[in-house]
């Protein structure tokens, strides 16, 4: 395998699939996630399954997440050196919706490797889009500077429309604080360029799944969309949200990721929803 020169790391509110873990060495740095008192650390000691188990039997857990500790950090940036890096780069949520930036920064400070630290402006597949991009461009040589210019660029171009399983979770987790869900229906919710909005009311799961492909195809040719299921029962929706986006014109690719515990802690189960941007070349 060819020594890569500079190390990426993210945090796991960045829903980052395993294959683009493996892909490009990737260390994530976990969330907390406690769950009625109790810690647990996000894809360490509880997974995607074991969060929305929580919910089971009509339980509404009581749920809060902080971001990682400088010292989960420090260790983190120890690891990747210890690779044989040169440099690392750290992409993480945005700063106005978690600490998350500010503990990397920190820990920054007494890395044994020079680190940059990149706060995307964005959340949840935003992060892991900015790291796939990030991956790209340091397999084919390019530098820090590069790789900061080449994220500024793209978070602008990255988007998502989502429905939010329980609306109360994220009222509660101060998310859609700006935004009004009392209304009857259903909120399709949209967020590009770091905006919140509902999108469209509708009155039926079937007219989310069209709004959410049409708002997808709105964002012009060479897209990628991934989408993202939270549990078993949207799982269904996903699938039929991958079938209307099926052959649709500008779209270059579909893939998939789990909603896990950081993002369900302020949606809830049910949520379903689809980031698009430019495909990653």
């Amino acid at each position: 395998m060819t020594r890569r020169s500079i190390g990426i790391v993210t945090d796991s509110s960045s829903q980052i699939t395993t294959d683009l873990v493996a892909r490009f060495d990737v260390e994530v740095v976990p969330m907390t996630v406690t769950i009625d008192g109790v810690d647990h650390l996000e894809g360490e000691s509880i997974d995607a399954d074991g969060f929305y188990g929580a919910f089971a039997d009509g339980h509404t857990p009581e749920i809060t997440t902080s971001q990682p500790s400088p010292g989960r950090f420090t260790e983190a940036y120890e690891r990747v050196a210890a690779t044989g890096v040169d440099e690392i780069v750290s992409i993480h949520i945005s700063e106005t919706m978690s600490g998350t930036v500010g503990s990397a920064r920190l820990a920054a400070t007494t890395a044994p490797v020079p680190v940059t630290v990149i706060d995307t402006g964005t959340a949840s597949f935003g992060v892991a889009v900015c790291a796939w991009a990030t991956g790209v461009a340091i397999d084919r040589g390019a530098n820090v500077g590069d790789i900061g210019r080449r994220v500024a660029n793209l978070v602008p171009r990255i988007a998502t429309a989502f429905m939010v399983g329980v609306p109360m979770l994220s009222e509660r987790g101060g998310r859609t604080a700006a935004v009004d869900l009392s209304d009857d229906g259903i909120s399709v919710l949209a967020m590009a360029a770091g905006k919140l909005e509902v999108l469209e009311r509708v009155t039926t799961v079937e007219d989310t799944i069209d709004v959410m492909s049409t708002y997808a195809t709105a964002w012009g040719d060479g897209v990628t969309v991934a989408i993202g299921t939270a549990d078993a029962p949207s799982r269904s929706l996903s699938d039929r949200l991958a079938v209307a986006l099926d052959g649709l014109d500008g779209l270059d690719d579909v893939v998939h990721y789990r909603i896990g515990p950081s993002v369900g802690a302020h949606t809830g189960p049910g949520t379903f929803g689809l980031f698009v941007f430019p495909t990653i070349r």
